[in-house]
């Protein structure tokens, strides 16, 4: 497999799109949480909203009742859960290796909060191929959502292989 030369920039890629899917992890910790903290501050999981970001702020709200750290909570659960609902891709991984080795800053980009979604970087295999976590893609980068756009970014001009 050849080397990728000569990549300059930022390679911006999304989490859920591209690497692995965090939506039904999410889920089942809103329904986990629900359950479990019912009796000291109920949660109606269907009334948050569908960006998380915005959901982490009612969340924020509803641990004051008496829950407690429930970012932290959301780690423990990822750890104990991610196996069952992410899958690491090694095509991904190689992608990313590949773009590093090449140059390209790579930036993941999501709407999970942070817990979750550096739990599902480590399990992903992907730690150490990422330079930044953010929730938005920083001006100028080129934009990868999905499993196919990372394939292509690899293969685009610009990302030649020797």
């Amino acid at each position: 497999m050849g080397e990728a030369r000569a990549v300059s920039g930022t390679v911006a890629v999304s989490l859920d799109g591209a690497l692995g899917d965090t939506h039904p992890l999410w889920d089942a910790f809103l329904a986990d949480a629900a359950r479990r903290f019912a009796a000291i501050a109920p949660l109606d999981v269907g009334a948050l909203p569908e960006d998380r970001r915005e959901a982490a702020a009612v969340l924020d709200a509803w641990a004051e009742g008496g829950v407690g750290d429930w970012r932290r909570a959301l780690e423990r659960f990822a750890e104990d859960h991610a196996p069952v609902h992410l899958r690491p891709d090694p095509a991904a991984n190689a992608a990313l290796r590949r773009l590093r080795r090449g140059g390209a800053r790579i930036v993941v980009v999501t709407d999970a909060p942070e817990p979750l979604a550096r739990v599902a970087l480590a399990h992903l295999g992907l730690t150490r191929s990422v330079d930044e976590l953010a929730a938005a893609a920083p001006p100028g980068a080129r934009i990868v959502g999905s499993a196919d756009d990372l394939a292509g970014a690899v293969a685009a001009p610009g990302y030649d292989q020797e």
